[in-house]
């Protein structure tokens, strides 16, 4: 495979990413923490929108794979302006954004930021708030302190090596909350959810499904599916769910 094109934002940024042409409404994936666009979600939906003749992109944030930067100087907020970068500066028209887990808070930011760019919305565990409602909910006393004291802490992963936990990525992520406001989206929305989900509560899918304001919203709980939700199946339940929302 061809290696990735990148491009520079505004804020000097340079980002990793490969896209594929096609109809409309295009569709870009938009990743989850620390993870990359060469996951298996990614890879499946570059290759079903080849085969489908439909314009796809997904790309790294600053930080992260294989675009510049270091993980730990970022923050919700750069993240969020990296995905606006790159739909504002390599995609036309509205765009159906598939966001996985981190991805689908930052789509939510951009529903708000830049409405006239969303034709559809479909999340994947999507985890709105989550460095409020997750990891500062759950620190201890003294976590907090070395966060102070050291401006980072590192919490266990299932993934790999530990997640360094930035004071910015805190302070930060207060001041992009999603489920503290009226979040309008004027396009069809699905959500997805696993039940075996130990990063995302069904919860959390919940309160989005009830925070939404949307024309037709369905949140679609799949029992044994984990955070992942990355098996065929599961591969093809997102698949049909950026089908229903295809106008």
């Amino acid at each position: 495979m061809a290696g990735p094109s990148y491009f520079e934002t505004g804020a000097g940024r340079r980002l990793a990413y490969h896209r594929t042409d096609g109809a409309g409404p295009g569709v870009v994936f938009l990743g989850g923490f620390m993870s990359d666009m060469e996951g298996t979600k990614a890879l499946a939906l570059e290759d079903w929108a080849r085969e489908a003749g439909r314009a796809f992109l997904r790309f790294d944030y600053s930080g992260h794979g294989q675009s510049d930067g270091a993980f730990t100087e970022g923050c919700i907020g750069d993240w969020a302006a990296d995905a606006r970068a790159v739909i504002e500066g390599l995609t036309e028209g509205p765009q159906i954004l598939v966001g996985s887990s981190m991805g689908g808070w930052i789509s939510a930011i951009l529903a708000r930021d830049i409405p006239e760019k969303l034709a559809g919305f479909v999340g994947i565990a999507a985890a709105p708030d989550f460095t409020e409602d997750s990891m500062w909910a759950g620190f201890s006393a003294e976590d907090r302190a070395r966060l102070e004291a050291d401006g980072v802490v590192y919490l266990p992963s299932d993934y790999g090596d530990p997640y360094p936990i930035t004071r910015r990525l805190i302070e930060d992520g207060r001041q992009n909350l999603v489920l503290r406001a009226p979040l309008a989206m004027d396009v069809p929305v699905r959500l997805l959810q696993g039940t075996a989900d130990e990063d995302v509560a069904r919860e959390v899918a919940l309160a989005l499904l009830d925070h939404i304001d949307a024309p037709d919203l369905r949140l679609t709980l799949v029992k044994g599916a984990d955070h992942r939700f990355s098996t065929p199946e599961c591969l093809a339940l997102v698949i049909a769910a950026i089908d229903e929302v295809t106008r």
